[in-house]
């Protein structure tokens, strides 16, 4: 979709909501399923609210406008409180969960106001499922059903490691062709496109004209591009250079390029949202269609060998990179590495365990204080504490300065994401955002601090996302539309989980419609399942 045709559909959008008004102001005798009466409506495009009633008949939106003559199987009285399309998380690890049975049902997403996540970003996929295979995914998750909507990306690093392995060696062409073909499958069973980690092992061993080359499979149906880009601070070839790469497979590939989780981490690299920000609107000025997302938080999530680990020390995996550290010549070469990362997050004392399988009783406490009470440096904490759990730690990493990261919030190519888990309650001390990102996003940023307006930052988690990765009939509240809708009272919204205790459930939301069913009711969490797996092509499946 041409950037410049933008406006010209959300001005159809406005011209609809004009018609549906009209018709359901005639409109007395057919019955629907459910009126929302006296709202205060968003319809997703950014416009400001107005007062309206909207009608559910089936799984789609029957009517938006003055329905106080339809008769209705049920009436929800929404005065006082704000409709809104229902939410889109369009970065999100909550595959790991939802292809868990005992996860599936969504809780912690749905009271948050989400309807639809995307998941397999970063270049990854739920391990518990063939991490290339996007109709056996797809099947995984109708064998139980999922509380919310689901759509997939294909993920290159896996893509990479199917076909090479963990290897720090660019892509023969043999290779390549091999690697296209897994693009190409996945597209075809209904991806929205492709995500890379490119500071993750084995995306970081990619040259960009492998993933240039692979983009080009996406944009051959629709698809698009979004990255964990290769460095978001100097750890290798820096934060601008790391936008620049986007940018190009995005002008080089012809398709939507995205910059996922934007930051600047770390203090070498602050203030540098500016910088950021003036790459990707000189691109667009250049018809390359960019955008962002951004979780409102000023700490990152990843694991503690990606954080503070050389990559060249992790090629051929997680066991290899454990051999090395046990290696006293190898690691002599590897500890100023690990000195000069713990620098790049602001030291060991921004650093906090979120899980550590051999000891729960270290998940929650920084690194420092681990340190600290072992008499030890942070770097050889560091080395203990991986060989102890067999290298698999997951860390919150507190890296972020406030101005960047509200820098980016206005701006009309930013969408809201949380980077967040599915997890069960009460495993590890996870990220907050998990919980919490999108009340957040409103509740602090719009409704307390005023940095974004609330229609803004409504569309920043609604109509954006949908519009972005070419949804078909969702991210807006209008006839015909699917009847995914999140009602909440902006007085009460509120993340309530903490970085020292996460696992608590936002508040606020009232209402949640997931394709016409109520998984929220009056604020009580039903396990309905109703959510489908999204197809691009616009075959959505239900729970079988």
């Amino acid at each position: 979709m041409n950037l410049n045709n933008f406006g010209k559909i959300i001005a159809g959008f406005a011209v609809c909501f004009a018609s549906s008004t009209a018709v359901a102001q005639g409109a007395s005798t057919e019955k629907v399923d459910v009126v929302i009466e006296n709202g205060f409506v968003f319809d997703g495009t950014g416009a400001p609210w107005v007062k309206a009633d909207v009608a559910i008949t089936g799984d789609r939106i029957q009517a938006v406008g003055n329905l106080r003559n339809v008769s209705a199987a049920r009436r929800i009285d929404a005065t006082g409180l704000y409709v809104s399309p229902g939410f889109i998380d369009p970065h999100t690890h909550a595959g790991d969960g939802l292809v868990k049975s005992d996860l599936a049902g969504a809780e912690p997403l749905l009271v948050q106001g989400l309807t639809t996540v995307m998941i397999n970003p970063d270049g990854g996929s739920a391990q518990e499922v063939d991490p290339v295979d996007i109709a056996g995914q797809r099947e995984v998750l109708l064998g139980h059903g999922v509380g919310i909507n689901v759509i997939q990306l294909v993920p290159h690093g896996m893509v990479r490691r199917a076909v090479m392995g963990d290897v720090d060696k660019h892509a023969s062409a043999e290779q390549l062709d091999k690697m296209r073909d897994l693009v190409r499958k996945g597209m075809q069973d209904g991806a929205f496109g492709m995500s890379s980690g490119l500071f993750y092992v084995p995306g970081s061993f990619a040259d960009i004209s492998e993933v240039v080359e692979l983009g080009k499979v996406v944009g051959e149906y629709g698809g698009v591009y979004t990255s964990h880009i290769r460095d978001e601070s100097d750890y290798s070839i820096g934060l601008i250079p790391s936008v620049d790469e986007v940018i190009k497979v995005a002008r080089e590939a012809k398709i939507p390029g995205i910059v996922t989780h934007v930051k600047a981490l770390g203090p070498r690299v602050w203030g540098f949202s500016e910088a950021i920000t003036q790459r990707i609107e000189q691109a667009r000025a250049q018809g390359v269609e960019m955008w962002v997302d951004q979780y409102p938080y000023d700490a990152s999530s990843t694991s503690l060998s990606a954080a503070l680990i050389p990559r060249w020390a992790m090629a051929g995996g997680t066991s290899k990179m454990l051999e090395n550290v046990k290696d006293a010549k190898v690691l002599e070469k590897i500890r100023p590495e690990i000195e000069n990362n713990l620098a790049r997050r602001g030291g060991a004392d921004h650093i906090q365990l979120t899980t550590f399988g051999p000891d729960t009783s270290l998940e929650g406490r920084k690194l420092s204080d681990i340190a600290d009470k072992r008499g030890k440096h942070a770097i050889d904490a560091t080395i203990e504490l991986l060989n102890e759990a067999n290298g698999k730690i997951n860390i919150v990493s507190f890296n972020m300065l406030d101005s960047d990261i509200e820098s980016f919030m206005n701006k009309p190519w930013r969408m809201t994401s949380s980077d967040g888990s599915l997890v069960a309650m009460g495993k590890g001390v996870p990220h907050p955002r998990a919980y919490g990102a999108f009340p957040r996003m409103i509740a602090k940023y719009s409704r307390d601090d005023k940095v974004v307006p609330l229609a803004t930052a409504i569309h920043s988690m609604t109509g954006l996302p949908a519009t972005v990765h070419r949804m078909k009939d969702r991210g807006f509240l209008f006839e015909k539309m699917y009847a995914d809708i999140a009602i909440f009272d902006l007085k009460e919204i509120q993340d309530t989980a903490t970085f020292d205790k996460p696992h608590q459930l936002a508040k606020g939301m009232k209402y949640v419609f997931v394709n016409g069913q109520l998984a929220i009711d009056d604020g009580k969490y039903n396990d309905n399942r109703n959510g489908r797996v999204l197809n691009r092509k616009g075959e959505d499946f239900g729970r079988k």
